[in-house]
């Protein structure tokens, strides 16, 4: 099987394309799928947009529909879960109000250019399991969630900088930004 994605990187004034196509030979484990947010920075748990989706890499195929139904909806559950309880990801829903994961190595350039982005859209999103097996969501206002060293290191990054090192994430949100003056 394999994945393709896209990527979108700024190059001085310009934005070039540049698609990568790794190939999975064997189902990937929860190792391998936070390594693959890593590498990617932001993804999406399974909405199509111009940034990678995790649903989409596991099932080999652009899905329609929930991938629920999918054979490998199991795996693509089990691996969601894995990067979702891992520290080194923000689980929020920055990309068109739908699950997105952007991966710590971005965190200071996401801080950096908050006041772009509506504040709602920075909120962690956690799910927990409650004592009667319920699930319930629990937001995480930005930037209450950011932690201090992540704060030092927005304040020392130009704007330019943030800017294209959010590249994608910048072409793929599907609302207005306000970039201030």
């Amino acid at each position: 099987m394999s994945e393709t994605f896209l990527r979108w990187i700024l190059v001085d004034t310009d934005l070039v394309f540049v698609k990568r196509l790794n190939v999975l030979r064997h189902a990937m484990n929860a190792k391998q799928a936070l390594e693959w947010v890593k590498d990617c920075g932001i993804a999406m748990e399974s909405a199509q947009a111009s940034v990678p989706s995790l649903a989409q890499v596991i099932a080999g195929e652009s899905l329609r529909g929930s991938w629920w139904a999918h054979p490998k909806g199991n795996d693509i559950f089990r691996l969601s879960r894995s990067i979702r309880s891992s520290a080194d990801v923000l689980v929020c829903r920055l990309v068109g109000g739908k699950i997105t994961y952007i991966h710590r190595r971005l965190w200071p350039a996401l801080v950096r250019l908050a006041p772009w982005f509506p504040k709602q859209r920075l909120a962690a999103v956690k799910e927990v399991h409650t004592p009667t097996g319920k699930h319930k969501l629990v937001i995480t206002p930005f930037p209450k969630w950011v932690p201090q060293e992540t704060l030092r290191a927005a304040e020392k990054l130009d704007e330019n900088e943030a800017a294209s090192q959010l590249a994608s994430l910048l072409l793929a949100i599907e609302l207005q930004i306000q970039v201030p003056h």
